[in-house]
Protein backbone atom coordinates (compact mmCIF):
# COMPACT_ATOMS: atom_id res chain seq x y z
CA UNK A 1 0.00 0.00 0.00
CA UNK A 2 1.27 3.45 -0.83
CA UNK A 3 0.93 6.03 1.90
CA UNK A 4 -1.14 8.93 0.63
CA UNK A 5 -0.36 12.45 1.78
CA UNK A 6 -2.62 13.75 4.53
CA UNK A 7 -4.92 11.37 6.36
CA UNK A 8 -4.22 7.71 5.89
CA UNK A 9 -5.50 4.66 7.71
CA UNK A 10 -3.23 3.22 10.41
CA UNK A 11 -5.12 -0.09 10.31
CA UNK A 12 -6.79 -1.60 7.23
CA UNK A 13 -8.02 -5.16 7.68
CA UNK A 14 -9.89 -6.92 4.87
CA UNK A 15 -11.38 -10.37 5.41
CA UNK A 16 -8.90 -11.09 8.19
CA UNK A 17 -9.26 -14.56 9.70
CA UNK A 18 -7.12 -16.20 12.39
CA UNK A 19 -7.28 -19.95 13.01
CA UNK A 20 -5.41 -22.04 15.57
CA UNK A 21 -5.84 -25.72 14.77
CA UNK A 22 -9.59 -26.24 14.44
CA UNK A 23 -10.49 -23.12 16.40
CA UNK A 24 -11.37 -19.92 14.54
CA UNK A 25 -10.32 -17.01 16.77
CA UNK A 26 -11.28 -14.23 14.33
CA UNK A 27 -13.47 -14.56 11.26
CA UNK A 28 -13.68 -12.25 8.23
CA UNK A 29 -12.77 -9.03 10.04
CA UNK A 30 -13.06 -5.84 7.97
CA UNK A 31 -11.79 -2.84 9.95
CA UNK A 32 -10.31 0.56 9.19
CA UNK A 33 -8.80 2.92 11.77
CA UNK A 34 -7.87 6.48 10.75
CA UNK A 35 -5.04 8.32 12.48
CA UNK A 36 -7.34 10.71 14.38
CA UNK A 37 -9.61 7.96 15.77
CA UNK A 38 -9.72 6.42 19.27
CA UNK A 39 -11.30 2.94 19.29
CA UNK A 40 -12.54 0.73 22.11
CA UNK A 41 -12.92 -3.02 21.44
CA UNK A 42 -15.54 -4.60 23.70
CA UNK A 43 -16.69 -8.17 24.10
CA UNK A 44 -16.86 -11.14 26.47
CA UNK A 45 -13.92 -13.43 27.30
CA UNK A 46 -12.92 -15.49 24.27
CA UNK A 47 -14.44 -13.05 21.78
CA UNK A 48 -11.10 -12.50 20.03
CA UNK A 49 -10.21 -9.05 21.39
CA UNK A 50 -6.62 -9.87 22.37
CA UNK A 51 -6.07 -11.74 19.09
CA UNK A 52 -7.24 -8.64 17.20
CA UNK A 53 -4.82 -6.48 19.18
CA UNK A 54 -1.94 -8.93 18.58
CA UNK A 55 -2.58 -8.58 14.85
CA UNK A 56 -2.63 -4.78 15.09
CA UNK A 57 0.65 -4.94 17.04
CA UNK A 58 2.26 -7.09 14.29
CA UNK A 59 2.81 -9.87 16.86
CA UNK A 60 0.92 -12.49 14.82
CA UNK A 61 -0.11 -12.91 11.18
CA UNK A 62 -3.58 -13.62 9.81
CA UNK A 63 -4.38 -17.11 8.52
CA UNK A 64 -6.17 -15.46 5.60
CA UNK A 65 -7.19 -11.99 4.49
CA UNK A 66 -5.08 -8.84 4.26
CA UNK A 67 -3.85 -7.01 7.37
CA UNK A 68 -2.56 -3.53 6.58
CA UNK A 69 -0.75 -1.71 9.39
CA UNK A 70 0.79 1.77 9.07
CA UNK A 71 0.82 1.49 5.29
CA UNK A 72 2.50 -1.94 5.27
CA UNK A 73 1.00 -5.38 4.72
CA UNK A 74 1.71 -8.15 7.24
CA UNK A 75 3.56 -10.95 5.51
CA UNK A 76 5.38 -8.58 3.14
CA UNK A 77 7.14 -6.41 5.72
CA UNK A 78 9.85 -6.95 8.35
CA UNK A 79 7.81 -6.87 11.57
CA UNK A 80 10.92 -5.80 13.50
CA UNK A 81 10.89 -2.53 11.55
CA UNK A 82 7.13 -2.14 12.02
CA UNK A 83 6.86 -2.82 15.77
CA UNK A 84 8.87 0.19 17.01
CA UNK A 85 6.29 2.42 15.26
CA UNK A 86 3.58 0.95 17.53
CA UNK A 87 3.13 1.71 21.23
CA UNK A 88 1.81 -1.32 23.12
CA UNK A 89 0.84 -1.83 26.75
CA UNK A 90 -0.16 -5.27 27.95
CA UNK A 91 0.45 -7.60 30.90
CA UNK A 92 3.14 -9.38 28.88
CA UNK A 93 5.02 -6.14 28.19
CA UNK A 94 4.67 -5.09 31.85
CA UNK A 95 6.23 -8.35 33.05
CA UNK A 96 9.42 -7.51 31.14
CA UNK A 97 10.02 -4.24 33.00
CA UNK A 98 12.70 -4.69 35.69
CA UNK A 99 11.20 -3.98 39.13
CA UNK A 100 14.45 -2.35 40.27
CA UNK A 101 14.51 0.27 37.50
CA UNK A 102 13.73 3.91 38.30
CA UNK A 103 10.45 5.11 36.79
CA UNK A 104 12.16 7.85 34.77
CA UNK A 105 14.48 5.22 33.26
CA UNK A 106 11.59 2.84 32.56
CA UNK A 107 10.11 5.57 30.36
CA UNK A 108 13.28 6.92 28.77
CA UNK A 109 14.64 3.46 27.91
CA UNK A 110 11.69 2.89 25.56
CA UNK A 111 13.48 5.04 22.99
CA UNK A 112 16.26 2.43 23.02
CA UNK A 113 13.87 0.11 21.23
CA UNK A 114 13.76 2.37 18.20
CA UNK A 115 16.07 1.17 15.45
CA UNK A 116 19.12 3.33 14.80
CA UNK A 117 19.05 4.91 18.24
CA UNK A 118 21.36 2.60 20.17
CA UNK A 119 23.66 4.71 22.26
CA UNK A 120 25.16 4.72 25.71
CA UNK A 121 23.78 8.00 26.92
CA UNK A 122 20.35 9.49 26.44
CA UNK A 123 20.41 13.12 25.53
CA UNK A 124 18.54 15.90 27.33
CA UNK A 125 15.74 15.78 24.78
CA UNK A 126 14.91 12.21 25.81
CA UNK A 127 14.83 13.11 29.49
CA UNK A 128 12.68 16.18 28.79
CA UNK A 129 10.24 14.10 26.74
CA UNK A 130 10.06 11.40 29.42
CA UNK A 131 9.33 14.06 32.06
CA UNK A 132 6.59 15.67 29.96
CA UNK A 133 4.95 12.28 29.31
CA UNK A 134 5.07 11.38 33.02
CA UNK A 135 3.46 14.77 33.70
CA UNK A 136 0.74 14.11 31.09
CA UNK A 137 -0.20 10.76 32.67
CA UNK A 138 -0.11 12.26 36.19
CA UNK A 139 2.95 10.31 37.33
CA UNK A 140 5.80 12.83 37.41
CA UNK A 141 5.91 12.56 41.24
CA UNK A 142 6.94 8.91 40.80
CA UNK A 143 9.99 9.62 38.60
CA UNK A 144 12.60 8.75 41.24
CA UNK A 145 10.75 5.68 42.59
CA UNK A 146 11.60 2.16 41.45
CA UNK A 147 8.98 0.46 39.31
CA UNK A 148 8.57 -2.38 41.82
CA UNK A 149 7.40 -0.05 44.60
CA UNK A 150 4.46 1.34 42.60
CA UNK A 151 0.82 0.40 43.01
CA UNK A 152 -0.82 -1.45 40.11
CA UNK A 153 -2.56 1.75 38.98
CA UNK A 154 0.68 3.75 39.09
CA UNK A 155 2.44 1.06 37.06
CA UNK A 156 -0.27 1.22 34.41
CA UNK A 157 0.20 4.99 34.01
CA UNK A 158 3.99 4.64 33.79
CA UNK A 159 3.55 1.94 31.13
CA UNK A 160 1.39 4.29 29.07
CA UNK A 161 4.04 7.02 29.29
CA UNK A 162 6.62 4.42 28.26
CA UNK A 163 4.56 3.30 25.26
CA UNK A 164 4.30 6.93 24.07
CA UNK A 165 8.04 7.65 24.53
CA UNK A 166 9.12 6.52 21.08
CA UNK A 167 6.44 8.76 19.47
CA UNK A 168 4.46 5.83 18.01
CA UNK A 169 2.05 6.20 15.10
CA UNK A 170 -0.45 4.01 16.93
CA UNK A 171 -1.15 3.23 20.62
CA UNK A 172 -2.55 -0.19 21.59
CA UNK A 173 -3.83 -0.85 25.13
CA UNK A 174 -4.78 -4.39 26.13
CA UNK A 175 -7.12 -4.25 29.13
CA UNK A 176 -5.15 -1.52 30.93
CA UNK A 177 -7.67 -1.35 33.80
CA UNK A 178 -7.46 -5.08 34.62
CA UNK A 179 -6.63 -5.66 38.28
CA UNK A 180 -7.26 -2.08 39.37
CA UNK A 181 -9.51 -1.02 42.23
CA UNK A 182 -12.18 1.62 41.67
CA UNK A 183 -9.86 4.56 42.41
CA UNK A 184 -7.11 3.15 40.23
CA UNK A 185 -9.54 2.59 37.39
CA UNK A 186 -10.93 6.11 37.62
CA UNK A 187 -7.40 7.57 37.61
CA UNK A 188 -6.56 5.51 34.55
CA UNK A 189 -9.74 6.43 32.68
CA UNK A 190 -9.05 10.13 33.24
CA UNK A 191 -5.43 9.64 32.08
CA UNK A 192 -6.62 7.92 28.91
CA UNK A 193 -9.18 10.66 28.38
CA UNK A 194 -6.44 13.32 28.49
CA UNK A 195 -4.49 11.37 25.86
CA UNK A 196 -7.59 10.74 23.70
CA UNK A 197 -8.53 14.44 23.68
CA UNK A 198 -5.00 15.55 22.72
CA UNK A 199 -4.98 16.05 18.91
CA UNK A 200 -1.25 15.24 18.85
CA UNK A 201 -1.83 11.77 20.32
CA UNK A 202 -1.57 8.80 17.97
CA UNK A 203 -4.52 6.70 16.85
CA UNK A 204 -5.51 4.58 19.85
CA UNK A 205 -7.11 1.15 20.27
CA UNK A 206 -8.25 0.08 23.76
CA UNK A 207 -9.40 -3.46 24.57
CA UNK A 208 -11.85 -3.84 27.47
CA UNK A 209 -14.68 -5.96 28.84
CA UNK A 210 -16.45 -3.01 30.44
CA UNK A 211 -18.27 0.04 29.05
CA UNK A 212 -17.38 1.77 32.34
CA UNK A 213 -13.76 1.85 31.13
CA UNK A 214 -14.47 3.83 27.93
CA UNK A 215 -12.68 7.18 28.41
CA UNK A 216 -14.38 10.41 27.34
CA UNK A 217 -12.80 11.45 24.04
CA UNK A 218 -12.97 7.98 22.50
CA UNK A 219 -14.67 8.19 19.11
CA UNK A 220 -15.34 4.64 17.85
CA UNK A 221 -16.23 1.19 19.12
CA UNK A 222 -16.18 -2.40 17.93
CA UNK A 223 -18.25 -5.13 19.57
CA UNK A 224 -16.88 -8.65 19.15
CA UNK A 225 -18.56 -11.97 19.88
CA UNK A 226 -17.10 -15.40 19.06
CA UNK A 227 -14.52 -13.91 16.70
CA UNK A 228 -17.03 -11.94 14.63
CA UNK A 229 -17.91 -8.26 14.57
CA UNK A 230 -21.37 -7.56 16.02
CA UNK A 231 -21.05 -3.84 15.24
CA UNK A 232 -18.29 -1.31 14.51
CA UNK A 233 -18.29 2.43 13.93
CA UNK A 234 -18.91 5.72 15.77
CA UNK A 235 -19.22 5.15 19.53
CA UNK A 236 -22.76 6.47 20.04
CA UNK A 237 -24.10 4.31 17.22
CA UNK A 238 -22.39 1.11 18.38
CA UNK A 239 -22.59 1.25 22.19
CA UNK A 240 -26.34 0.72 22.64
CA UNK A 241 -28.31 -1.53 25.00
CA UNK A 242 -29.54 -3.61 22.07
CA UNK A 243 -26.08 -4.22 20.63
CA UNK A 244 -24.49 -4.88 24.05
CA UNK A 245 -27.25 -7.40 24.78
CA UNK A 246 -26.40 -9.21 21.55
CA UNK A 247 -22.65 -9.08 22.26
CA UNK A 248 -22.82 -10.35 25.85
CA UNK A 249 -25.76 -12.72 25.33
CA UNK A 250 -28.05 -11.24 27.97
CA UNK A 251 -30.54 -8.34 28.22
CA UNK A 252 -28.55 -5.24 29.18
CA UNK A 253 -29.49 -1.87 30.60
CA UNK A 254 -27.19 0.95 29.48
CA UNK A 255 -26.91 4.42 31.01
CA UNK A 256 -24.76 7.38 30.03
CA UNK A 257 -23.87 10.34 32.21
CA UNK A 258 -21.06 12.95 32.08
CA UNK A 259 -19.59 11.26 29.01
CA UNK A 260 -19.32 7.89 30.80
CA UNK A 261 -21.26 4.68 30.21
CA UNK A 262 -22.52 2.10 32.69
CA UNK A 263 -24.11 -1.26 31.90
CA UNK A 264 -25.81 -3.96 33.90
CA UNK A 265 -28.11 -6.89 33.31
CA UNK A 266 -31.72 -5.89 32.82
CA UNK A 267 -33.91 -7.47 35.49
CA UNK A 268 -37.57 -8.28 34.90
CA UNK A 269 -38.82 -5.44 37.04
CA UNK A 270 -36.36 -2.84 35.68
CA UNK A 271 -38.17 0.20 34.36
CA UNK A 272 -37.35 1.72 31.00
Amino acid sequence: MDMVCGMSAVIEFAGVTVRRGRATLLEEIDWTVEEDERWVILGPNGAGKTTLLQLAAAQIHPTSGVAGILGEVLGTVDVFELRPRIGLTSAVVADRIPRSELVKDVVVSASYGVLGRWREEYDDLDHDRAASLLTEVGAIHLAERTFGTLSEGERKRVQIARSLMADPEMLLLDEPAAGLDLGGREDLVSTLSVIALDPDSPATVLVSHHVEEIPPGFTHAMLLRSGRIVAAGPLERVVTAERLSETFGMPMLLTQEDGRFAARRRTRHARH
